[in-house]
């Protein structure tokens, strides 16, 4: 009996490739050969338990990266990696969570003063001399038509579209500018920032030539230092306003942590190190100038 069962039991076809198992998993996808309709208790004790093996790894990874800067990049780069939460789905976590945060927590992307009544109702008449961007930013219309005239003609240069749009969006009230800027950040802003990793990965390649540190390397120690940058301003737009040193500190642990990662990371002297981190801030905030304003500008091609 038993030896008519082993039989049977080695040539049983995997339900989901088709291939011929040999014990308890199929040796090409990796499902289970006995297959049934779970309980409640059996679906009740699968979620507990990747609930906490999540959890675990969250802890672990999180104390590493808040804790010991390059730590958990270099831990990954050794081959140590089952312990602790991926790098893209740690970055994807703490970049959401701020995201969502900071639109909750009503900051303003661009501020506009109120308009007066008479400004109002010469937009609702088109008057296009007293569009709003210049009283409400304080310009008189003299100051205002020659911004008006240089955008004009830097969006004739471009293409007639873009002057067109433009001149739309300058002619749209303070209040539908602010929605449409706003719109626009957090609609776009999470992708732009994301795709600039492969740049943040590309400017520390070039500053670390001939280390021998792969590309890939690179991207995931940019995904590591940037995921806990979101986790940081995550917790800063948390904090009250009354706690100032709360927020001055971990502004300081913020602007420090970058240079003590890369410096465990890359292994380099301090003053090398330094320089490196000077340059890889500079080129990272003129990308990120580039994206936010390539963000702006899809308010008005849209």
């Amino acid at each position: 009996m038993s030896s008519h069962t082993l039989t049977d039991h080695a040539s049983i076809p995997c339900k989901n490739c088709g291939t011929t198992t040999h014990g308890n998993y199929c040796q090409q996808c990796g499902q289970a050969t006995h297959l049934h309709m779970p309980s409640a208790r059996e679906f009740l004790h699968e979620f507990i338990a990747h609930y906490v093996a999540l959890e675990g790894k969250l802890w672990k990874s999180l104390a590493l990266l808040i804790a010991r800067p390059g730590l958990l990049t270099c831990e990954y780069i050794e081959g140590r990696r089952v312990r602790y939460l991926e790098p893209l789905r740690l970055y994807l976590t703490f970049s959401i969570i701020f995201f969502a945060l900071f639109k909750l927590s009503g900051v303003e992307v661009a501020r506009f003063d109120e308009p007066s009544p008479a400004l109002a109702a010469a937009v609702a008449e088109g008057r296009a001399k007293e569009t709003v961007l210049g009283p409400a930013m304080g310009a008189n219309a003299a100051e205002y038509e020659k911004v008006q005239a240089v955008l004009d003609k830097k969006a004739s240069n471009v293409h007639p579209v873009l002057r067109e749009r433009v001149a739309r969006f300058m002619s749209l009230s303070p209040q539908a500018q602010r929605s449409a800027l706003k719109q626009a950040f957090y609609s776009y802003t999470p992708y732009a920032i994301f795709a600039m990793m492969p740049l943040f990965a590309l400017y520390l390649k070039i500053l670390y030539l001939g280390t021998g540190r792969r590309y890939g390397e690179h991207f995931l120690f940019a995904l590591h230092v940037n995921a806990f940058a979101f986790l940081m301003l995550s917790v800063m737009i948390l904090v009250p306003e009354t706690w100032k040193f709360i927020t001055f500190a971990l502004l300081l642990w913020l602007v420090f942590y970058l240079p003590m990662a890369m410096r465990r990371v890359y292994e380099r002297s301090w003053v090398g190190t330094v320089v490196r981190w000077v340059v890889l801030i500079f080129a990272h905030i003129v990308t990120l100038a580039s994206a936010v304003l390539t963000v702006m500008g899809m308010v008005l091609m849209g």
